[in-house]
């Protein structure tokens, strides 16, 4: 076990810990929290890149732990009606659909690498900017909400790009797969 793996792990025993501050109100300690999450994120990649201290464990633990976070914020956030519902089920169904096709792929023997797409990278910039935003707003009344609503249609529109552009990679890979199997 890493010191990066440990930090990942900390990021996962806070995501409960978030999630009940939202749900309660607690939401100045909320973004404490997911602010102490981004920055051990941070310090995990740095040191697992910088030491070489990088695992197969870690390579598999900090995505779900990045994503665990989210998928909680955006819930909570939803539920306590901080963001459309759209939204949330948006976002949560777009990481429930791509574990449901990695599962599947594995499932038929015929397992999806899978590597990070830009459009990915924007998807998960825009919704820790629109998380981070939507908590700062509402634990220190910024008065945010024309930034907001704009960060809300990026995300909107980036996850769906994002889930497209998985599923577009998906489908041709189970595809061909098909019909590999087909001429043997």
């Amino acid at each position: 076990m890493s010191i990066p793996n440990l930090i990942t792990l900390g990021r996962v025993i806070l995501v409960p810990i978030v999630f009940w501050l939202l749900l309660n109100g607690q939401l100045q300690a909320a973004f404490l929290a997911f602010v102490v999450a981004g920055i051990s994120d941070a310090v995990d990649g740095f040191l697992a890149k910088r030491f070489g201290w990088e695992t197969e464990l870690g390579a598999y633990l900090d995505p779900i732990a990045d994503k665990l976070l989210i998928v909680c914020i955006f819930i909570a956030l939803g539920v306590t009606a901080r963001l459309p519902s759209w939204l949330v089920i948006v976002v949560v169904s777009r990481d429930v659909l791509i574990v449901i096709g990695v599962l599947l792929a594995w499932l038929l023997n015929h397992p999806t690498p899978m590597k990070p797409l830009a459009v990915s990278k924007m998807n998960t910039v825009a919704q820790l900017v629109l998380a981070a935003t939507v908590l700062a707003d509402e634990a220190f009344q910024l008065r945010l909400g024309g930034p907001v609503q704009v960060l809300i249609w990026v995300t909107g529109a980036t996850t769906l790009a994002s889930l497209v552009a998985y599923l577009r990679i998906w489908l041709r890979h189970m595809t061909l797969y098909e019909s590999t199997e087909s001429k043997s």
